[in-house]
């Protein structure tokens, strides 16, 4: 089986290259290195420089592979972008992709996994979230990728394009060998800019808002490992192309953390003072995401590895404490 990545060279994307490859699937991977990293593709892997939104190039992809089914995690993810610059959300998230799903209906590719987001359910009504819970966004990121999954029903509608909607919550963590992790420029990732102030990059770490209607007034998300997320893509790749069938589920460990209790589990793990200090809230952030991976488990089977916080931040800190410039260290 033949599997195209496309944001193969991003932060999930490389993780489930690797777990693809090391299963036995032969990968081809597309990726702009926008926000990806070229030393983070596997060897293994074909690789093709390009833009989803460029048809010519996704016509060299297809015409030059027999491509069984896309894996799709090509996407701009910072919310707080997303809010003062909506123009860039809608139209590289929502019309990159319609460009990649026009080429796989033109090319007979009728099995897709898409990368989406709990931010799709905005602030929800009952925690922890199920799939069937209202989706209402808060920010435009969360909207791009809600349009992406109606877009993909009326795929399926049409043309029988089967799909798996993947709603992630927090990924973090990094590759058990630390030779891949987590290289975002700039990074907005709660756990890299903790470990940032650990190694001495930062001066301390910002708590945005701390008057949130929770335990201890900060936001709580829910935490899965990179490397559970790779493995829930390829289980649910199989599912769908075993059983011709369209589905959608959420990715998380079902258990919420605090911004404080991250930190406070962060300085256990490195050692490390890491001071912080009370910012303003950030527009577009829901008090608290977790979910329920009930669905995952029982038609899945999928069990987390990497079960504790402790043990996600563990592989995130043998990564940048080996690696403190990212990719550039290699």
């Amino acid at each position: 089986m033949t599997v195209l990545v496309c944001g193969g060279a991003g932060y999930i994307g490389s993780h489930t290259v690797r777990e693809l490859l090391d299963k036995g699937r032969e990968v081809v991977v597309a990726d702009s290195l926008v926000t990806g990293h070229r030393k983070a593709v596997d060897e293994r892997a074909s690789f093709y420089w390009g833009d989803l939104s460029d048809e010519a190039f996704l016509d060299v992809v297809f015409r030059e592979n027999d491509i069984d089914a896309v894996i799709d995690f090509a996407a701009f993810s910072i919310v707080g972008e997303s809010v003062t610059n909506p123009v860039k959300y809608f139209e590289n998230n929502i019309g990159s992709t319609l460009c990649l799903l026009k080429k796989m209906n033109e090319y007979g590719v009728k099995h897709i996994v898409f990368s989406s987001t709990a931010a799709v359910y905005g602030e929800p009504e009952v925690v922890p979230i199920t799939e069937s819970d209202r989706t209402l966004p808060t920010n435009p990121y969360g909207e791009s990728k809600l349009c992406v999954e109606k877009i993909l029903k009326w795929f399926d509608n049409a043309y029988s394009l089967k799909y798996a909607v993947l709603r992630y919550f927090n990924a973090a963590g990094a590759h058990i060998s630390g030779k891949i992790g987590e290289d975002h420029k700039p990074e907005t990732h709660l756990i890299p800019i903790i470990l940032d102030v650990a190694l001495g990059k930062r001066d301390k770490i910002s708590i945005f808002g701390d008057d949130y209607p929770t335990d201890d007034g900060t936001c709580v998300r829910d935490y899965i490992h990179v490397s559970d997320l790779a493995r829930a893509h390829i289980l649910a790749l199989d599912k769908i192309m075993a059983e011709n069938i369209s589905v959608t589920y959420n990715l998380g460990n079902g258990n919420g953390f605090s911004v404080k209790e991250v930190i406070e589990t962060a300085r256990r793990v490195t050692g490390k003072e890491i001071p912080c200090d009370i910012a303003e809230r950030r527009a577009g952030d829901p008090s608290v995401l977790i979910a329920s991976s009930d669905k995952l488990t029982r038609e899945l089977g999928f069990e987390p590895e990497f079960n504790t916080l402790e043990k996600i931040i563990e592989t995130a800190w043998k990564w940048h404490s080996t690696h403190p410039d990212g990719y550039k260290d290699r």
